[in-house]
Order: structure tokens, then C-alpha cells, then sequence
């Protein structure tokens, strides 16, 4: 009798064990060398976005992900430069509205003082243009995911090494990071209120 109680303990117990995790090792051991995936975190996929993926559903994450960090550190000086009281010269609208009549960050999109809508259509009007146009392999010269040159613009980038070229792109892709992190936080602070060093009052 003690035997069965002692069995059925068990099994119960057992029940409450955590279960293997079936880790896609094939997946990991395909990406876990790929650029970005550095000291000290490594390969990092929380998220299992990459579980049983293959190279062309990584290559379209990262393609986000450098599309969305350039943009973020567009986004992040952008904040600062206009916090810090610098403003394209001149009027906004033929109302003689000037650029630096319109409140900083996320205000001057949402809010009682914000853009008219006829400027915000011509941003969202000028980003999909870009998006659609030019900011994407249109010649097919790409030498990666998220190279953008299109033969045109070049910047010394054909003059540099193999290990350079690797180093400026781990470089540039945590910027983006860490941009996104800090545009996330501006806009977060801004809606807290008060004051940040180098950025100012909120």
C-alpha cells in the first residue's frame, strides 16, 4: 500500500515538472553566427520568431530590423536637434506658420498644437515614396540585406576590407538598437513629463 501511495506521489509530482524544451537546434546552430549576434547575449531569440526558419525569413527580419533602427536614429537626433531649440528656418504653410511654432516629438503629431493634417499627409505622403522607390534594392546590386546604394551612392565603402565592412555593419546594426530603445524611452518620458539631461524639459 505504502508502495502505491509513494508511486502516485510521484507521478504527481512528475506532473508539475517542467517539460523538455524541444530547442530547434538546427535553427539556432543556422543563425547563431550571423552578424548581430554578439558578446555578451549572443544569439538572442526570445520570442522563437526564428524557430524552423529558414534564410529567407531571417534575412526579411533583418531587413526590419536595420530599416527600423535607421529610422529610429533619424528619430532619436531628430528629438534632440529640436529640443535643443534648432528648427528648419522659415514657414511651415503659406499661413506663415514657422517649423519652430509646432511643439517637439510626439506633440507635434498628436495634440491641440500639433502639424495640420495637410503636413501630415505629406509625410506620410514622402515616406511612402521613399519606401516604395528607394529605400530597397532597386538595381539588384545589393551586396546584403539592407544595402540600399543602388550603385549610386558609395562613401568610400568599396575601398574598405572584408573585416572593416563587418565591423561598420555590427556597428550600424547596434545603433539601430539602441535607438529604438531610446526613441521608445523618449516618447514614453515625454508623456511622464519632466527633465533628461541633454534632452531637456519634456
Amino acid at each position: 500500500m505504502k508502495s502505491v501511495i509513494f508511486a502516485a506521489a510521484l507521478a504527481s509530482a512528475a506532473a508539475f515538472a517542467p517539460a523538455p524544451v524541444a530547442q530547434t537546434a538546427t535553427a539556432l546552430s543556422a543563425f547563431e553566427s550571423e552578424l548581430g549576434a554578439q558578446p555578451p547575449i549572443g544569439f538572442w531569440d526570445p520570442l522563437g520568431l526564428l524557430d524552423e526558419a529558414g534564410q529567407g525569413r531571417f534575412d526579411r527580419l533583418r531587413y526590419v530590423e536595420i530599416k527600423h533602427g535607421r529610422i529610429c536614429q533619424l528619430a532619436f537626433l531628430g528629438n534632440i536637434i529640436t529640443r535643443a531649440g534648432l528648427h528648419i528656418p522659415g514657414d511651415i504653410d503659406t499661413a506663415g506658420d514657422s517649423f519652430d511654432s509646432y511643439p517637439n516629438g510626439i506633440s507635434a503629431f498628436f495634440g491641440p498644437d500639433s502639424i495640420p493634417t495637410d503636413g501630415k499627409l505629406q509625410i506620410v505622403f514622402f515616406v511612402g515614396f521613399l519606401e516604395l522607390f528607394v529605400m530597397k534594392d532597386v538595381t539588384g546590386e545589393n551586396e546584403f540585406v539592407g544595402d540600399f546604394r543602388n550603385g549610386l551612392l558609395d562613401f568610400g565603402w568599396d575601398n574598405f576590407d572584408e573585416e572593416t565592412k563587418l565591423s561598420k555593419r555590427a556597428i550600424e546594426l547596434n545603433n539601430g538598437r539602441a535607438a529604438m530603445m531610446g526613441i521608445l524611452g523618449l516618447m514614453v518620458h515625454e508623456k511622464l513629463g519632466g527633465e533628461l539631461p541633454l534632452v531637456g524639459q519634456m
